[in-house]
């Protein structure tokens, strides 16, 4: 059962790296805490001897979840292209003198 759970957190873990990575915005939230969960479990079922690799998957994940949750509070600002606006302004102003040219 306790490698089962590693293996389980091994791999959310590693999807959440991933999500973390992407731009996934909060879509992460879910493997990370899978990972944690299931890291949790196995840091629990494990002896005392045995406890390291939990350990790391436990570090690895919540500092995973640290990455997405900061990821998702930084703002998403798209800077305003001046020139493309000035080129849609004056073609639309080139298409109304065009139709009124039709009329």
């Amino acid at each position: 059962m306790r490698k089962i759970l590693i293996v389980l957190a091994f791999i959310f873990a590693i999807l959440g790296i991933v999500f973390a990575i992407l731009p996934m915005g909060t879509l992460g939230l879910l493997p990370v805490g899978l990972s944690l969960l299931f890291a949790g479990l196995a840091y629990m079922k494990s002896d005392a001897n045995n406890k390291n690799v939990p350990k790391w998957l436990l570090i690895v994940a919540g500092l995973t979840l640290a990455v997405v949750i900061v990821r998702a509070m930084m703002p998403d600002e798209v800077e305003q292209d001046v020139q493309f606006e000035q080129k849609k302004i004056e073609s639309q102003q080139e298409d109304l003198k065009d139709l009124e040219g039709l009329e």
